[in-house]
């Protein structure tokens, strides 16, 4: 039994070893298959957002006689920000960087559109668009949310693959970029109160 003792040791020693090597592993995944489900969750409320943009755009046809070009933005927008795709396990930051120009686009061309439409009392008024509005901004909220979720995913999949010694087997898991605020998010928003009307 002795003479077989130091054969045990090394296989046990090797299974330890095993087992700790497929737990840093399927860690990876756990980690990967999170932020994979809160991008998912990221692209779902920013569709919700380009289906209620698509009803906003009809309502404010149907109500008002409108700018043309200022639907004609929105709908532009809406098209290329849908045309955007990231596969989240091999997400870049210029695809990311894309993405948030995209729905940015999106924002401002929204943004037009709703203060153009201060113009027509009778729009402001209809039930509605004040239905869509207020769902617009819930939405909004969600995106903002969603994003905020996404980030944390992304930040703890780069810690759990760039800590050592996980990043010693890790090498094929590549650090995620984060979600950054679009251009010029820093600015100020001029309100303006017309109280002359």
């Amino acid at each position: 039994m002795r003479k077989f003792a130091p054969v045990l040791i090394i296989v046990g020693i090797l299974a330890v070893i095993g087992f700790w090597y497929v737990g840093i592993k399927n860690g990876a995944i756990r980690e990967n298959q999170a932020v994979g489900k809160e991008w998912g969750n990221v692209e779902t409320a920013y569709q919700r957002r380009n289906d209620l943009i698509g009803n906003l755009v009809k309502t404010v046809k149907g109500a008002a006689d409108f700018e043309k070009g200022t639907l004609t933005a929105v709908i532009e927008a809406r098209a290329k920000a849908t045309q955007v795709t990231i596969d989240p396990t091999n997400v870049t930051p210029e695809q990311l960087a894309q993405f948030n120009q995209a729905q940015g686009g999106v924002s401002s061309a929204l943004s037009r559109l709703l203060v153009t439409v201060e113009q027509y009392p009778d729009l402001k008024a209809n039930a509605n668009f004040l239905k869509l509005q207020d769902e617009l901004a819930s939405t909004e909220n969600q995106i903002l949310t969603a994003r905020t979720r996404f980030n944390e995913s992304v930040q703890s999949y780069n810690n759990y693959i760039l800590k050592i010694p996980n990043s010693w087997f890790l090498s094929e898991y590549k650090e995620k970029p984060f979600f950054d605020a679009v251009a010029g998010a820093e600015k100020p928003v001029d309100v303006e109160f017309n109280f002359d009307k």
